[in-house]
C-alpha cells in the first residue's frame, strides 16, 4: 500500500503536480480537470460497457424464455455456445488492440460497438446449432473493449488515478444485469409477435439498441488529449506534462524480448492472472446463469426475469462504494479479498439451501451477497497490474497474461451450471465457492509480497514517482519504484 494523505481527493492527488508538470500551465485546477475528463470520458466508454455486458450476458435470459426448444439444442449444447464465445474473445483481443492504435478512440470503439451489435441482433434469427455457435463465437469481437479503454485511460490520467476509473467503468457490468433483467422482462412479453416466443426479440432489440448509440458514439468518444475539443489548449499542455512526469509512457522504449520474458519471470504477473482467473468463473457463472438459477426457484421466467435486478442494483452500489473506499485508503488486496469471502458466504447460503424450491427467498438472499461480493473484486481485481507494472512492453504482455489466465477460468465456468444439476446446481456452486476463497489466498498472499518488497526497497532507495523523467527508467524493478497493495 502506497501512503497516501488523508486529504487526498478521491481518484485525484492532493498534493498537486510538481514544478515540471506545471510550467507556463500553473493556473490550471486540477481537481476541477479531472472532475472535466471525469464527466466527458467515464460515462461514454462506461455506456458501450454496458451495452457489451448486456449483449454477452442476455442469452441466459433468453434461455429460460424458449431459446433451447426453439433452436433445437440441448443443454450442453448451449454450454458449448457460452464456451465459443470466450475462444473468440481470446482470438479477438490483440487484433482489435492493434486496430485501435493504428485508428483513434472515436473511429474504433463505435466500430467496434456496431460491429458486435450487428452480431448479437443476428442472434435472434437463429433456428439451429451451427447458427447459434457461428454467432457466440463471433459476439467474442467485443473483447477489444475493456483492454481498449484501460489503455484509452492511460493516455489522460496519471497512474493512481487509474484504479478508481477503471472500478467505475466496470461498475457499468453490474448495471447491464439490472437492465438486462428488466428488459427480458418487458421484450419477454412479445412472444406471439412474427416468433410464438419472445426471446428473439430480446437480442433483436437489444442488439439494435447497441447499433443505434454506437452510431450516435461517433460524436460523443473523444480522442487522445492531442486533438480533443473539449479541454483548451492551456489543459492540453498540462495533461501531457503531467503524464510525462508520471508514467514511462512517453518513453521511446523499444520492443525487447528481454521484456517480454522479464514479465513471464515476474511472479507478481503471473499472480495478476490467478487472481483474475479465481474472480472470472463466478463473475461470468453468475451473469450467464442467474436467471436460470433463480428459474430454478420455482418462480415463472417472467418472474425470474424481474428478480434478477434488485442483486445486480446492489452489486452496483458495492462496486462503487468499494471503488471509492480503496482509493480513499490507498489499500487494494484487503478489498479484493474481503469482497470475495463476501461472495462466498453467498455461495455458502445456496448451497446450504437443501430445498431450494421450498424456501427460495434462503437462495435469494445468497445471490444477494454473490453479487454483491463479485463485482467489486472482479473491478479492483482487474485494474491492479495496470498500476503495478511498469515499463510498456513489460506492461502490456502483464495485461495479456492476466486476461489469458483469467479467461481460462470462464472457460471451465461455462461448463458447470447443466440442466440436470438444478435447482441446487451443486457442482457450479461449489467450485465458484472454491474459487472465491482462492482468491482471497491469492490475493492476501500477493498484498504480502508486494508489501515486504516495498519495504526491502525502502532500505535501499527513495521512492521516486515522476518515473517519465528519468531517461534510464527500468520499470517496477527499479529499487525506486513502489507498488500498490
Amino acid at each position: 500500500m502506497a501512503e497516501k494523505s488523508a486529504m487526498q481527493d478521491v481518484g485525484g492527488d492532493n498534493s498537486g503536480a510538481s514544478d515540471s508538470e506545471t510550467g507556463g500551465s500553473a493556473s490550471i485546477d486540477e481537481r476541477a480537470l479531472l472532475r472535466k475528463l471525469d464527466f466527458q470520458l467515464l460515462p461514454a466508454v462506461g455506456i458501450l460497457y454496458l451495452l457489451s455486458f448486456l449483449d454477452r450476458s442476455n442469452v441466459g435470459n433468453a434461455r429460460i424464455e424458449g431459446l433451447l426448444n426453439d433452436v433445437h439444442i440441448t443443454g450442453n449444447q448451449y454450454l458449448t455456445g457460452l464456451t465459443l464465445y470466450f475462444v473468440g474473445y481470446v482470438l479477438f483481443e490483440i487484433p482489435c488492440n492493434i486496430i485501435l492504435k493504428r485508428t483513434t478512440p472515436r473511429i474504433w470503439l463505435p466500430t467496434l460497438t456496431i460491429v458486435w451489435g450487428i452480431v448479437a441482433t443476428l442472434t435472434g434469427i437463429v433456428y439451429n446449432l451451427a447458427g447459434f455457435l457461428v454467432v457466440r463465437f463471433f459476439l467474442g469481437a467485443e473483447s477489444g473493449l475493456f483492454p481498449g479503454v484501460v489503455f484509452y485511460f492511460s493516455m489522460w490520467y496519471k497512474r493512481r488515478e487509474r484504479q478508481y476509473r477503471i472500478s467505475l467503468f466496470f461498475s457499468a457490468a453490474s448495471l447491464a444485469g439490472a437492465f438486462g433483467g428488466i428488459l427480458a422482462y418487458g421484450i419477454g412479453r412479445m412472444g406471439g409477435i412474427v416468433w410464438p416466443n419472445g426471446w428473439r426479440w430480446i437480442f433483436i432489440l437489444e442488439g439494435i439498441l447497441t447499433v443505434l448509440v454506437a452510431a450516435a458514439a461517433y460524436g460523443f468518444i473523444h480522442n487522445y488529449p492531442d486533438t480533443s475539443k473539449f479541454i483548451s489548449e492551456d489543459e492540453r499542455k498540462f495533461i501531457h506534462q503531467r503524464l510525462a512526469a508520471d508514467s514511462d509512457a512517453t518513453h521511446d522504449e523499444r520492443f525487447t524480448w528481454g521484456a517480454v520474458m522479464e514479465a513471464l519471470k515476474d511472479s507478481n504477473c503471473w499472480l495478476y492472472g490467478l487472481g483474475f482467473h479465481t474472480m472470472s468463473l463466478p463473475l461470468y457463472t453468475l451473469s450467464l446463469f442467474l436467471p436460470t438459477i433463480i428459474s430454478n426457484l420455482g418462480y415463472t421466467a417472467a418472474t425470474a426475469q424481474l428478480l434478477t435486478v434488485p442483486p445486480y442494483a446492489f452489486a452496483f452500489i458495492t462496486t462503487v462504494t468499494i471503488a471509492v473506499l480503496s482509493e480513499r485508503l490507498g489499500q487494494r488486496a484487503i478489498f479484493i479479498g474481503g469482497s470475495a469471502i463476501f461472495a462466498a458466504i453467498g455461495y455458502a447460503i445456496l448451497l446450504s439451501n437443501t430445498d431450494p424450491a421450498g424456501r427460495p427467498g434462503v437462495s435469494y438472499v445468497g445471490v444477494f451477497f454473490a453479487a454483491g461480493g463479485i463485482y467489486p473484486a472482479t473491478a479492483l481485481v482487474l485494474s491492479w497490474p495496470a498500476i503495478n507494472v511498469s515499463g510498456q512492453t513489460k506492461r502490456a504482455i502483464g495485461n495479456a497474461m492476466q486476461i489469458s489466465i483469467g479467461n481460462l477460468g470462464a472457460v471451465l465456468g461455462t461448463q458447470l451450471y447443466r440442466s440436470s444439476d438444478g435447482p441446487r446446481f451443486i457442482v457450479g456452486h461449489s467450485l465458484a465457492l472454491a474459487y472465491l476463497v482462492a482468491n482471497a489466498v491469492v490475493v492476501t498472499f500477493l498484498g504480502i509480497k508486494l508489501k515486504r518488497e516495498n519495504e526491502r526497497r525502502d532500505a535501499v532507495a527513495e521512492e521516486i514517482k515522476h518515473v517519465g523523467e528519468i531517461p534510464d527508467w527500468r520499470g517496477d524493478s527499479d529499487p525506486r519504484w513502489r507498488f500498490e497493495y
